[in-house]
């Protein structure tokens, strides 16, 4: 979460003031945000979840996946991706990423086997996967798309809204997220059929609210319904999120900019796919070797991508241990159906993701800053650049606490 305040406070309170705290028939808050939020990514159905774990499980179960089915998953990401595949019965397959820290486009064509159904690529850290090559390969091996855009609230792909490219899209608003309400989700897609499945995912007993629908079944979930106090805070953080996605889409720019004379030293800009468009949460750098790009934070505050633990495959125990359900009867690679998939899992199966992560520095930007938090930000990675790699011409670090970084989200535990 970058900016909340009294707006925030007071759209919660006249909630809890006027009693309106259940969504159906009685609030308007989840239904006004999930109006407003199609407009915004002109989508035709948006459909709000409690969290965006949920709403992952809830587009891979609408989108017809489950046991005999094989959905690819990129090495780097919130282990949420792979479990959502798992809670419908089917089986994650891990594949690499490449240097902009999404998953490869042939890494995903090399991966399809005869089980492969469909794909999730995941648009991390605010950076945006290349989505026409992704699809391209979808289309060539007839697979299903649902983008992850948990961590990518706010960004494009060359002018068309993340999560509106494939078939479904996931978003997250927990506490880390660009538009933030705590915890919360939502599921966004084109297809009427697909978001009526997520529907009944999200809220099994819809249709006592809605009314029932002869035209459709519904099935057994656990749920995971919206709540007006969510509703009325995503409100107020959707008004606030184009600012915050340009302002910090705007300093990454600039630092790029500015920085990009160091490549002449070694100091090399990680790839992007649209650059113009993404949210512009990170500045990232991809250095030669692990030992170049430990140096380099040691002097520039910085994360390690391959530091991040949880997003990370190796850190997915309940993955690489085989347990997908709490129930040896409901665990996804214990069943029948699924002896054909592909299993099994080694710590050092993407090892040309984990050489990629340890070498990748993101340095975050913030909404908050001023240019001259900008400015010095500019410096402080020149002159790190310079010690770094051996050009130190006595450059010295500028220290501001409008710089520090907040490392929780980064952690491993």
């Amino acid at each position: 979460m970058y900016e909340f305040g009294e707006e925030e406070v007071e759209a919660v309170a006249r909630v809890i003031r006027s009693g309106n705290v259940f969504r159906y028939d009685i609030g308007d808050q989840c239904e006004t945000f999930e109006r407003r939020y199609a407009q915004y990514l002109d989508i035709k159905h948006v459909a709000l979840a409690a969290s965006g774990s949920n709403a992952l499980t809830a587009a891979v179960i609408a989108l017809g996946l489950g046991p005999g089915d094989e959905v690819l998953v990129p090495a780097h990401t919130y282990m949420a991706t792979a479990m959502a595949v798992l809670a419908a019965g089917a089986i994650p397959v891990i594949v690499d990423i490449d240097e902009s820290l999404t998953i490869s486009p042939q890494a995903i064509d090399d991966a399809v086997g005869p089980q492969t159904r469909a794909v999730i690529p995941v648009h991390m850290w605010g950076v945006v996967c290349d989505m026409d090559a992704i699809m391209t390969v979808a289309k060539k091996r007839n697979l299903c798309v649902l983008e992850d855009a948990c961590q990518c609230v706010g960004g494009s792909y060359e002018g068309r809204k993340i999560g509106t490219i494939g078939d479904m899209g996931a978003f997250s608003f927990n506490y880390y997220k660009n538009m933030a309400s705590g915890e919360g989700g939502g599921v966004v897609t084109n297809d009427a059929e697909l978001a009526r499945r997520a529907k009944c995912v999200i809220d099994p007993c819809h249709y006592y609210w809605s009314g029932r629908d002869e035209d459709f079944k519904p099935f057994a979930s656990d749920g995971a319904r919206a709540t007006e106090l969510m509703g009325a805070m995503l409100n107020v953080q959707l008004d606030r999120l184009p600012g915050i996605i340009d302002a910090m889409r705007t300093q990454k720019q600039k630092v790029l900019a500015n920085t990009r004379h160091l490549a002449e030293i070694g100091l090399v800009p990680t790839p992007t796919h649209s650059l113009n468009f993404e949210c512009g949460a990170h500045v990232m750098y991809t250095f030669e070797s692990p030992d170049m790009a430990s140096r380099f934070v040691e002097i520039q505050p910085g994360v390690i991508a391959g530091n991040t633990g949880r997003h990370n495959y190796v850190e997915w125990d309940q993955v690489l241990t085989g347990q997908g359900a709490f129930h040896p009867l409901m665990n996804p690679y214990a069943m029948p159906a699924n002896r054909p998939c592909r299993r099994t899992y080694s710590k050092d199966m993407c090892a040309g993701s984990l050489d990629i992560l340890n070498r990748t520095v993101m340095i975050p930007t913030d909404p908050k800053h001023t240019e001259a938090d900008t400015a010095r930000m500019i410096r402080n990675i020149e002159a790190a650049a310079k010690i770094t790699f051996g050009h130190d011409d006595g450059g010295k670090i500028e220290v501001n606490e409008t710089l520090a970084m907040d490392t929780t989200k980064y952690d491993s535990h």
